[in-house]
């Protein structure tokens, strides 16, 4: 059963990052492939952004996933999101954790572990569904740390646990690099395993990040984008275990200043 439990934590915490992508419509975004729907939700502030200079920005996501005929999801195999070039992640002097400081420890544990290295949280709500019994839904709360910066890789760690009926933590890595392709300049990547044949399926989630933090005497912030052309922009797919393939490409108003 705790092999079960990791698949649905890893599902839960991929999507998650999906959306950190996505999330770049001003309203529900709906996108249905199969027999799949997602509802993606969210922005980022300020709206206001320098057409020239990189400015600090909040990001705040929410999802909720159905299948059109009410079964249970399938697996998620893999995640990949471009983002626009106007927009970065900045890790540089920020505080990093590792995943050996993750590992078996529940969520105040985790937090204690890694405050420093801390930015971003939220919450998802994992239903499950064993053949012994009927489906129920389980919460966790969701964690992300900076993993540290290496050849031009920024690393994600992203923390669940759940503690009922089986304990159990798990830590996703996320890749994060640089890309020159057209509108996109960063590539996000997350390979999920097939675990249990998707015994878990996430439900709905949500996942803020910001983190404003000192360098050399100097305040950074973690997420940084500039506004030239009035949008920002990004491409995501997802890839299911049934050999679907979730893609759709999201545009976000914004207004340039300066």
């Amino acid at each position: 059963m705790r092999r079960r439990w990791t698949s649905v934590l890893i599902l839960g915490v991929a999507l998650a990052t999906l959306c950190a992508g996505l999330a770049i419509a001003s309203s529900p975004t709906k996108t249905i492939v199969g027999n799949i729907e997602f509802i993606a939700n969210g922005g980022f502030t300020p709206k206001k952004l320098p057409k020239n200079k990189l400015a600090p920005i909040h990001l705040n996501v929410s999802g909720i996933i159905n299948t059109l005929d009410g079964t249970h999801l399938p697996a998620l195999k893999e995640v990949i999101v471009e983002t626009d070039k106007n927009g970065t992640i900045n890790a540089k002097g920020l505080a990093k954790c590792t995943i050996g400081k993750l590992v078996a420890r529940e969520t105040p544990a985790a937090l204690k572990a890694c405050k420093p290295a801390l930015v971003g949280k939220g919450k998802t709500d994992v239903e499950i569904e064993f053949a012994e019994s009927p489906p129920f839904v389980a919460k966790s709360e969701l964690l992300a740390f900076n993993g540290g910066v290496k050849g031009g890789t920024t690393t994600i760690l992203i923390h669940a646990f759940l503690k009922n009926p089986v304990s159990a933590a798990v830590v996703t890595t996320v890749k994060v690099k640089k890309i020159h392709h057209g509108r996109y300049g960063t590539k996000s990547v997350a390979t999920i395993p097939v675990i249990a044949g998707g015994a878990g399926s996430v439900k709905k989630f949500s996942l803020a990040i910001f983190r404003q933090f000192t360098f050399k005497g100097k305040k950074q912030s973690y997420l940084l984008a500039k506004c030239p052309d009035g949008k920002l922009q990004a491409h995501a797919e997802a890839v299911f275990a049934t050999g679907d393939k979730l893609a759709a490409n999201f545009v976000r108003t914004c207004t340039p200043k300066g």
